[in-house]
């Protein structure tokens, strides 16, 4: 029985939707206001937000495995990504209540982590419900039109809260810029976008099988956790892939870490450059991931991310050697077009291998890839930058891990249908 396009749409639009505290509240808003306005200095403040993300992925890697393998056998993705989403918003909300002041910090931090571990967590049970929506001939085709959702979103939501709440003097409503109150502001209106566009996916997708007794599904769970964990270390094409996107996913999320930072010490961008840049950014990510959206089910999603992981190892590359502003750019800014699919591929590639009882769980370890090595790439940054005194020999190790990602994943023999319509390379 075919999918409703109802459930199709509400799908993209929680891409839509979740794209918005990710854009404003973790990378480009709320980030900065806390290192720059909350905590005693912005050293101290940045310290203490990585401190925050690396407790936060921890949690994450411990959870979201489990998780899955519950959600899976009690039949309630639905339902445990119906939680996760209104811990997002309950988390989101009160960070209008976080005023300039050391005082406010742990509050701040304590709101931002458990908000952003229900975020990795959710995306666990929602990227579990995409191969029941299309047929697998479709899924790269939805996964890389929900990913360019997914920017396009968050910018539309950052837009807003920049020109309706940050930047107007005087500001709008009454708001208090002494307090720092436009800037407060932005986490009511990432708040409630999430609640906004994010509602439907919860009442209109399907869930996946039965719904079973807790204790059954828990017992049920424990079982399809050591599966899936054996499976993970036995079924060589699945553990190659996942230790690759490890190496890749590292060297990405380096990237957007301290690009900026690299951006503004080779460079000499403004923080204001550094905003637009990162606007900028997101943008041709989001383009590339509409622009690959029906390359991906020709050719086969693991061919579409090779393809990614060579253009970003080469225009990483050409970045670290260049010292022209203006070809940086324009090369940063294509740098992006490639972001955006192979993230996506991945998510589809995932859902491919994942068995249809189990696709929970599966994600459940594809989170776990993403985040259990998160520390590697920006320890072996700064210990790069200092043996060498380069932020660009830092950089390099950037390279090194998408390189290493690509060659790896060029290992992993797949199954022909598994494969684009043009079938296995």
């Amino acid at each position: 029985m075919p999918t409703p396009r109802r459930a199709i749409a509400a799908w993209v639009l929680y891409d839509w939707a979740y794209g918005a505290p990710a854009a404003v509240i973790t990378t480009f808003v709320f980030s900065t206001y806390f290192t720059q306005k909350v905590a005693a200095d912005p050293a101290t403040g940045a310290a203490q937000w990585a401190g925050m993300q690396a407790v936060a992925g921890l949690a994450i890697a411990l959870l979201s495995l489990p998780l899955g393998a519950l959600a899976d056998r009690g039949g309630r993705r639905r339902a445990f990504l119906a939680v996760a989403t209104a811990l997002m918003v309950a988390c989101t909300l009160p960070l209008w209540w976080v005023r300039p002041q050391p005082s406010d910090v742990w509050p701040a931090l304590l709101l931002v982590g458990v908000g952003t571990t229900a975020f990795e967590v959710a995306t666990v049970f929602y990227n579990a419900m995409l191969p029941g929506l299309v047929a697998p001939n479709r899924i790269g085709r939805l996964s890389m039109l929900a990913w360019g959702a997914g920017y396009a979103g968050g910018l539309v939501c950052l837009g807003l809260c920049l020109t309706v709440l940050v930047f107007p003097k005087p500001p709008h409503f009454g708001l208090d810029p002494a307090q720092a109150e436009p800037v407060r502001a932005t986490a009511l209106l990432a708040g409630g976008w999430l609640l906004l566009f994010g509602w439907p996916v919860a009442v209109f997708v399907p869930d996946a099988g039965r719904p079973q007794p807790w204790r059954l599904a828990l017992r049920e769970g424990v079982g399809e956790l050591r599966t899936v964990l054996r499976d993970a270390l036995a079924v060589v094409p699945l553990r190659r892939f996942l230790i690759a996107r490890l190496l890749y996913m590292d060297g990405l999320t380096t990237l957007f870490a301290f690009g900026g930072i690299y951006a503004a010490g080779q460079f000499g961008l403004t923080a204001t450059e550094v905003l637009i840049f990162g606007i900028g950014l997101n943008v041709t990510a989001g383009i590339g991931a509409l622009g690959f959206a029906f390359v991906e089910d020709r050719i086969g999603a693991k061919p579409t991310i090779l393809i990614a992981l060579a253009a970003l190892t080469g225009l990483s590359t050409a970045l670290l050697l260049l010292h022209d502003k203006t070809l940086f750019w324009v090369l940063g800014h294509a740098l992006g077009l490639f972001v955006g699919p192979a993230q996506a591929a991945s998510r589809s590639l995932m859902a491919r291998m994942a068995p249809e009882g189990a696709r929970a769980a599966y994600f459940g370890l594809f989170a776990l890839s993403g985040r259990v090595t998160g520390f590697v790439g920006p320890l072996a940054l700064s210990l790069a930058t200092a043996a060498f005194a380069s932020q660009r020999a830092g950089m390099a190790v950037i390279v090194v891990l998408l390189a290493g990602g690509a060659v790896l994943l060029a290992r992993v023999r797949l199954p022909a249908s598994q494969f684009g319509t043009a079938g296995q390379p």
